[in-house]
């Protein structure tokens, strides 16, 4: 019932909640530098994480570079006008210049605009490899770890037995199984094998997240099991999961390229990153340009993309923030 002598209000879960006045001057101390009062509420998770994030370089930086591989991928159009796929032999090899800062490949292909266009294929196969993953280790972790007995047995040992097999040597594997070698499929091959890490950490978490007070009470009230694990079990599971997912994404950009490199992932007339550093190891000596920036393109993303990763996991892991 509503204490109009205090103002302040308690709701029908006998929770406390503080007037709107009392938050703000809380928030306002807080930014101040002053302590809050003893008696405030603590902040959400999320909120508590933006807060600590804003206050980290390294997520600045990490988000400018994501930001930045984003909308190159996304419009490569409005960073060069030049054809990747438009040869000039006459300028083979030839270095920086005018209107081409990077240079020209063996092919005659200038170096910009094959940077520029080559990361769509990288990063809609990294994001592509990380929803798939994402999605498979949150379904099989948290029926493994929310229900339990038999199904943690037998799903722990199925992952088990994927997390053996190392992930470049799976795709180097069943990639000779394509004959026609696309984006699709590499995404595929790579998140058949990469969901075992994903799925250890949901289990981890969800042991951990349901015996819970809430979930004990939600529990007595009725809801079905499937309404527990959706509705309150999994949404305290998302910190965990979001910080693999971003670690992962530049790891599974590394892995494409990796194929790529090795002849085996994306076809040869897909611009990628991948496919251009491994033309232009024939020609190290005479034009190191052509291996350097393609490289340091799939460097500064992979960079990005964990660090990313480091800070959200420095910001959502309550245990790290005392640290």
């Amino acid at each position: 019932m509503p204490d109009n002598t205090t103002g302040n209000a308690y709701p029908r879960t006998g929770r406390y909640v503080a007037p709107i006045d009392d938050r703000d001057n809380a928030i306002a101390a807080e930014r101040a530098g002053q302590a809050m009062p003893e008696d405030a509420p603590p902040a959400g998770l999320w909120r508590s994480a933006w807060r600590d994030l804003r206050r980290r370089p390294l997520f600045w930086v990490s988000a400018a570079i994501i930001v930045l591989v984003v909308l190159v991928a996304a419009f490569p159009g409005l960073f060069t006008s030049t054809d990747p796929t438009e040869a000039d032999l006459v300028r083979s090899l030839d270095p920086a210049s005018p209107g081409h800062p990077m240079g020209f490949t063996q092919q005659g292909y200038d170096v910009y605009s094959r940077v520029i266009y080559g990361a769509r294929a990288s990063v809609i196969t990294g994001i592509g490899v990380t929803l798939l993953v994402t999605l498979f280790g949150v379904i099989i972790g948290s029926i493994a770890g929310f229900l339990g007995g038999w199904f943690d047995t037998i799903l722990s040992r199925i992952t088990d037995v994927f997390f053996a097999i190392p992930l470049i040597l799976a795709g180097i594997v069943l990639m000779q199984l394509f004959t026609d070698r696309t984006t699709g499929s590499v995404v595929l091959v790579l998140a058949a094998f990469g969901w075992p890490q994903m799925a250890r950490v949901v289990r981890g978490a969800v042991m951990s997240v349901k015996n819970e007070e809430y979930v004990t009470a939600s529990r007595a009230l009725g809801l079905s099991q499937f309404g527990i694990l959706v509705k309150h079990v999994l949404p305290n599971c998302l910190a965990p999961v979001i910080v693999m997912a971003t670690t992962s994404l530049g790891i599974y950009i590394v892995a494409e390229a990796t194929l790529s490199y090795l002849g085996i992932g994306l076809p040869p007339t897909t611009v990628s990153w991948g496919n251009d550093i491994s033309v232009a190891q024939q020609v190290l000596r005479q034009a190191p340009h052509n291996l350097f920036w393609p490289a340091a393109a799939l460097a500064l993303t992979v960079l990005g993309f964990i660090l990313m990763g480091d800070a959200l996991k420095d910001s959502l892991d309550p245990k790290e923030r005392r640290r």
